[in-house]
């Protein structure tokens, strides 16, 4: 993916973004800051009109409301419905926020809204949201260019309902001239820079999750459920009052640790496995990304061991890296020549820089070895999202207000031989490396951690869970948790038929 080329901040903005803040457990973001973020992408923006979409209803069962990220980040507003409009002309600025108006029959239902003259609290103008297109429609009659922010252009195959709006705003404006790319990539900019605020929420959501992790480990034994596990971490998560998990939690256990997003967490461990653990929880809007992997039994297998040792020794090569100025493409590459470097000398590729063939026989290509193991990124920013822009991707570099994630992996799939290409250099290769793969089949290993780069220096919020080998089965070795074995056991015979 092309990076965006960076975007100048004004320099108030950008002070008022980064300025201290006495964030705290339960303090909220001051609107100050929104104000300061709004100011600052009108400051990228030429002049014009800029439309802010939030969020609508949810619509099956009333599933728990989350506003949409870019307009969350511009408002701090949680309510389903709203829009933001900003109007700029020469040094003229004016900031409206329609928002659904009170309806106590409605509240009832759905909870008490704040209504436009609440609004007034946030430091914008309030407008009701059924007037947006007839406000929009008049602004535009002057203003020829409409920047757009929300649900835009990201689904493949359906236009979602901010697009069908947008569309419906343009036919009836043909002079004026749309532009869904200007506002986004000035926004992912500045979410990739976090203010203090934001590192408080990031550091006390890693935090939770991590004793989530722990309350899980706790569990850890032959024959518990994937599902006791991810309940044991979840609920440990909304008893300190996280919102929720951050994703979709992941439990995979034996041949499922191979499987990079499995999370139907429905199988039973079995002794001399391993299990993978990508779970975290939501703080106050802001995600956490955790992952650990735990030996069943309490200890980890020789070749277990083995293949942990490689990735953790990866992690700590790219955390070597981190530091105020530094290279993000040093942290990648230092731990891709860890993974490189191990996987051969586990035999599992022929050396670290050897290539197979990995495409179809009629259009055959070269493919990195190590990626028959490691299929994915080394990390990735946090925030309002798990995935969230971080400012390393846009310039290359890590600075103050970096927040990110580590977590390399090796997962060496059961049936790894037979779904290589067969071609006469693949048989070949899977000739030397078939006895490695059979002895390390069905291990899989993520190791993940979190990082913010702080005023302060690096934080790891999430090292309140173990990830040495010893320290991690130190910690099984304690009494395991009370749990329910006849309720897994009665699932388990449903779900096999036996």
């Amino acid at each position: 993916m092309r990076r965006p080329s960076p975007l100048a901040l004004s320099a108030l903005a950008l002070a008022s973004l980064l300025a201290p803040s006495t964030a705290t457990l339960g303090a909220q973001i001051p609107q100050a800051e929104f104000a300061a973020r709004r100011a600052a992408l009108a400051g990228t923006l030429p002049e014009g009109v800029t439309l802010v979409l939030g969020a609508g209803e949810p619509n099956p069962d009333y599933i728990p409301f989350h506003q949409h990220p870019q307009f969350n980040y511009l408002t701090g507003f949680d309510e389903p419905g709203a829009a933001l409009v900003m109007v700029r002309s020469g040094q003229e600025r004016r900031e409206i926020l329609f928002v659904r108006g009170r309806n106590p029959a409605q509240e009832v239902w759905t909870g008490a809204r704040l209504g436009v003259e609440g609004v007034k609290a946030l430091g914008m103008e309030g407008r009701d949201a059924s007037v947006l297109r007839t406000v929009l429609d008049s602004l535009l009659a002057t203003h020829r260019t409409l920047h757009v922010l929300g649900d835009i252009g990201a689904r493949m195959t359906e236009r979602s309902a901010h697009d069908q709006f947008v569309d419906a705003v343009a036919a009836a404006n043909p002079a004026v001239s749309v532009d869904a790319r200007s506002a986004r990539r000035a926004v992912e900019l500045m979410r990739g820079r976090k203010s203090a605020a934001e590192l408080e929420r990031l550091r006390i959501a890693a935090e939770i999750s991590a004793r989530g992790h722990l309350a899980a480990w706790a569990l850890v034994q032959p024959g518990v459920g994937e599902f006791e596990l991810q309940a044991a971490a979840e609920g440990s998560w909304r008893r300190e009052g996280a919102d929720g998990p951050s994703y979709g939690s992941i439990v995979g256990s034996g041949p499922n640790a191979t499987t990079l997003h499995y999370n139907r967490n429905d199988r039973t461990a079995q002794a001399g496995e391993l299990i993978v653990m990508d779970m975290a929880a939501y703080f106050d809007g802001y995600a956490a990304d955790i992952t650990r992997t735990v030996p069943v039994s309490g200890r980890f297998t020789p070749e277990q061991r083995a293949v942990y040792e490689v990735v953790l020794e990866a992690h700590k090569a790219a955390e070597r890296q981190i530091r105020v100025g530094g290279a993000a493409r040093a942290m990648i590459d230092s731990s891709n020549a860890v993974l490189g470097a191990g996987l051969a000398r586990l035999g599992l590729i022929e050396e670290p820089a050897a290539t197979y063939d990995c495409g179809p026989a009629d259009a055959p290509r070269s493919c990195s070895q190590v990626s028959l193991y490691y299929m994915h990124g080394l990390g990735h920013g946090i925030g309002l999202l798990v995935h969230d822009p971080d400012q390393y991707t846009a310039t290359g570099r890590f600075d103050v207000g970096s927040a990110f994630t580590i977590e390399p992996g090796i997962y060496v799939r059961g049936n790894l031989l037979d779904i290589i290409p067969d071609t006469p250099r693949n048989r070949a290769l899977k000739a030397r490396i078939g006895e490695a793969v059979r002895r390390h089949a069905n291990i899989g290993v993520r190791i993940e951690d979190d990082y913010l780069v702080t005023e302060r220096g690096v934080v790891r919020p999430s090292a309140g869970v173990p990830r040495e080998v010893a320290d991690v089965e130190r910690e099984l070795a304690k009494p395991r948790a009370a749990r329910d074995a006849a309720v897994t056991e009665r699932y388990r015979r449903f779900k096999t038929g036996r």
